[in-house]
C-alpha cells in the first residue's frame, strides 16, 4: 500500500492516507489490519476508509462519523474504482468540528495527486 504520513496538521490532530487496488470489502478489511500491523497506525483514533467496487460503495467511518462518506464522494467524483483510500487521523486533544471533514478531502486529494490519477 502507498502511505503518506503526517500530510496534515491542525490543532495537535495529525492525518495521514494510504491506498491501493482493492477488489472487495474483505479485501479492504484485510489491507486496513494490514496498515494496522503497524503500531503507528494501530495507535490511531481513526482509520476511515471507502472503496467503489464491482458490488458498489462500501466504507468505514471507524468512529469518525460521516468520514468514510467524504472518501467515497471523492472516489466517486474521480471514477476510480477498485481503489481503497485510508484516511488516518490521531486525535490531537482539541475537537477540530467541521473542518475534520475538510481534511479528509485534502488527505484524498493529496493521496489521488501522489497517485497521479486525473479522473479519466
Amino acid at each position: 500500500m502507498r502511505v503518506l504520513d503526517n500530510i496534515i496538521s491542525d490543532r495537535g490532530s495529525k492525518y495521514a492516507v494510504a491506498g491501493g487496488p482493492c477488489r472487495s470489502e474483505a479485501e479492504a478489511r484485510a489491507l486496513v489490519a494490514e496498515l494496522k500491523k503497524v503500531k503507528k497506525f494501530a495507535k490511531a483514533t481513526h482509520n476511515t476508509w471507502g472503496f467503489i467496487g464491482a458490488d458498489g460503495p462500501v466504507k468505514n467511518d471507524d468512529g469518525e462519523a460521516g468520514a468514510g462518506m467524504v472518501i467515497l464522494r471523492m472516489l466517486e467524483r474521480e471514477n476510480l474504482r477498485d481503489h481503497l483510500i485510508v484516511v488516518t487521523r490521531w486525535f490531537g486533544g482539541k475537537h477540530l468540528g467541521g473542518d475534520r471533514f475538510r481534511h479528509v478531502q485534502e488527505a484524498v486529494r493529496i493521496y489521488l495527486e501522489d497517485l497521479g490519477h486525473d479522473g479519466k
